[in-house]
């Protein structure tokens, strides 16, 4: 499937910087460096995060596309320097050397970590050292992927559509089920740890304590909240169309991810389908979704493909980071003997943070289906697009 909306990012961790480029964007759309600076930094809170979130303090820098505080409907490109490169020129160096002579063969990584892409990635590149695939295997890319997904939720934004996202699950420690705040980002990112049940947040910073202390990671899951979508994005008419799948596919490819679940989930296999499926009423004055209502949304808003109009509710899988203070064992490439991993960094969890990633994926998938659905040049003829066709749903039931 053709996407309207097209973003690609480039740089390596170390690099002198991240690139983003994001292609499809109305002209009109209101937007200020410190939209997306704002979210840059949302994305490197998180109690249990490392060193490396003390020494960037993201930023972006328009290279183009936008004026006057408005997008121009031409490419959006950014850059986002990054502080630690005066660290690592030597090693990041792109000019050619002298492996025999200038001493950085013994700095190669030849130790790959479990669970990461260093051994996958240096057998299917030929590559002898590790360093040429974890630059860019990274988690650091998705920096550039939030900076140009703030883009994309500005978009959203100008339709009275919100993403926020909270921490649900954490170690093996589960948050209690609360009724969702109507701004759930203000409340989630006042917590060290973006969870919305203060109890479970101390309990929370002590597992992750004892994990620092142990040389261990913890995984998690975030559950991200979309409100006021309109029903229809999506199509249940080829597979790469449905809204489900392609949200499915963005979340899947943040690092570290390894589950994704829509509404009720895997939870739905385990019950009778009269404990699954959402009852449907009338609800005049609703033309967002129809002017019906689920009394239920077990769904998660989305039903063959298509968002039904309610809240879209996504939960999101993380594993343990891969690298351990306390090093699994491997085989050292160079020698073939049995080693002890490298050590890269030293965040022991990353999964509030990841949250703020998932957002940004959700954005993403959400304006590309809007533009799909509602697509325009600027930003005032999709919002005609969208206002006759929310009309048209009014009067269908004679709302």
């Amino acid at each position: 499937m053709l996407r309207l909306l097209r973003l690609t990012t480039a740089g390596e961790s170390h690099g002198p910087a991240l690139l983003c480029t994001l292609e499809g964007m109305p002209a009109g759309v209101p937007l200020r460096a410190a939209d997306v600076n704002a979210d840059l930094f949302r994305r490197q809170q998180g109690y249990g995060r490392g060193r490396r979130m003390q020494i960037e303090r993201d930023e972006i820098e328009f290279l183009s596309g936008v004026r006057a505080g408005e997008t121009l409907g031409s490419p959006i490109a950014m850059l986002i320097r990054n502080k630690d490169w005066k660290n690592w020129v030597e090693i990041m160096d792109p000019a050619p050397r002298d492996e025999d002579t200038d001493g950085l063969r013994k700095r190669s990584v030849t130790r790959p970590r479990p669970g990461h892409a260093d051994l996958t990635g240096i057998l299917k590149y030929d590559r002898d050292d590790a360093r040429d695939i974890l630059e860019r295997a990274s988690a650091r890319e998705t920096t550039a992927r939030v900076a140009g997904a703030a883009i994309a939720r500005a978009l959203l934004k100008a339709f009275d559509i919100t993403i926020g996202s909270h921490l649900v699950h954490l170690g093996g420690i589960d948050a209690a089920p609360v009724e969702l705040p109507d701004d759930i980002n203000a409340a989630a990112d006042a917590s060290p740890v973006r969870t919305l049940d203060a109890q479970a947040e101390a309990r929370i910073i002590a597992l992750i304590d004892a994990a620092k202390a142990d040389g261990n990671t913890l995984g998690g899951i975030c559950e991200v909240v979309v409100d006021g979508l309109p029903v229809g994005l999506g199509s249940h008419v080829s597979w790469d169309r449905k809204l489900d799948g392609r949200l499915g596919a963005a979340m899947m490819s943040i690092p570290a991810v390894k589950g994704v679940e829509i509404g009720l989930g895997f939870e739905t296999a385990r019950r009778a389908g009269a404990d699954v499926h959402d009852e449907i009423e009338m609800a005049p004055g609703s033309p967002r979704t129809g002017n019906v209502r689920r009394k239920t949304n077990r769904a998660g808003g989305l039903e063959g493909g298509m968002t039904s109009g309610e809240p879209l509710v996504i939960r999101v899988a993380m594993k343990p980071i891969s690298t351990l203070m306390r090093p699994l064992g491997t085989v050292d490439m160079a020698t073939g003997e049995a080693a002890k991993a490298t050590a890269e960094r030293s965040d022991v969890t990353a999964v509030p943070a990841m949250g703020v990633i998932a957002e940004a994926m959700a954005a993403l998938v959400l304006a590309d289906a809007m533009l799909e659905k509602f697509g325009g040049d600027s930003l005032a003829e999709v919002q005609r697009n969208l206002n006759a066709y929310l009309s048209h749903l009014a009067a269908r039931l004679g709302g």
